[in-house]
């Protein structure tokens, strides 16, 4: 059986490039198992107990989608808007009100999705609950550190929010600092208990982690595959060009 001569360039190109896409396909593979393994914890802490406010001060990063229960009052005249909020396709705003709690101190709640015409708080007043509350919802960290190419800035002279900067909504808000819980770090999203009149509609954590790795880990094998074969195929033809045509009988 005639061996394949392997031409010094397409090689010099083709091997490395082959070695380079299974890697790809590897590391994608190693990404999807990761991804799985952190969707999988975050679902978990979700569907434990619920903590307190000390619990979540005592290490924010590690409280980070537990739930938790507060117990307090609602400052509705220092209401917070995050803009650009879509539910069921339908835009709108979160409604981030400060809950002062029992002992004083004061942490950021969001309360949940308003369609854009129901922003303004006189078009829901059955919401704007007064009096103690208990309420329940899942901590998350502050954004301020997350800042996006495409993501414009906050306007807080304006109660414009794209994130969830905690430090700058407190101070816009006039809110007091509480360093005893650490509440400049992180904030609360509620859960989907309804309330009064039906807005603002809270429940709207989701851990919508994309997990798209194993069709890019495809994608590269089936690249590294198409290469080999060309490069196969490009030595065969080189080995074995196709015979020329028999001449015409005159």
């Amino acid at each position: 059986m005639q061996r394949l001569k392997l031409a010094f360039w397409p090689t010099v190109f083709a091997i490395p490039a082959i070695v380079i896409m299974l890697g790809l396909a590897v590391w994608q593979v190693q990404r999807m198992n990761w991804k799985t393994a952190l969707i999988d914890r975050l679902h978990s802490r979700m569907a434990e107990p619920a903590i307190d406010a000390a619990a979540v001060a005592a290490d924010p990063a590690a409280a980070e989608y537990r739930k938790v229960r507060l117990v307090g009052t609602f400052l509705h005249d220092k209401e917070i808007h995050l803009l650009a909020r879509s539910l069921n396709r339908n835009v709108g705003v979160h409604i981030v009100t400060p809950l002062r709690l029992e002992s004083g101190e004061i942490v950021l709640f969001n309360r949940g999705w308003v369609p854009e015409q129901r922003k303004d708080p006189a078009r829901r007043p059955e919401g704007q609950v007064s009096g103690t509350v208990t309420v329940e919802g899942i901590v998350r960290l502050t954004e301020a550190d997350i800042k996006g190419w495409f993501i414009p800035d906050n306007q807080p002279d304006r109660n414009v929010w794209l994130t969830v900067d905690v430090a700058a909504m407190r101070r816009a808000a006039g809110v007091p600092d509480a360093p005893g819980l650490k509440a400049d770090r992180w904030w609360v999203a509620a859960d989907a208990k309804p309330n009064p009149g039906g807005y603002p509609i809270g429940g709207q954590t989701r851990v919508n982690l994309p997990n798209d790795h194993l069709q890019y880990a495809i994608t590269w094998l089936l690249l590294a595959c198409t290469l080999v074969a060309v490069y196969v195929v490009y030595h065969w033809r080189r080995q074995h060009p196709a015979a020329p045509p028999p001449p015409e009988r005159g």
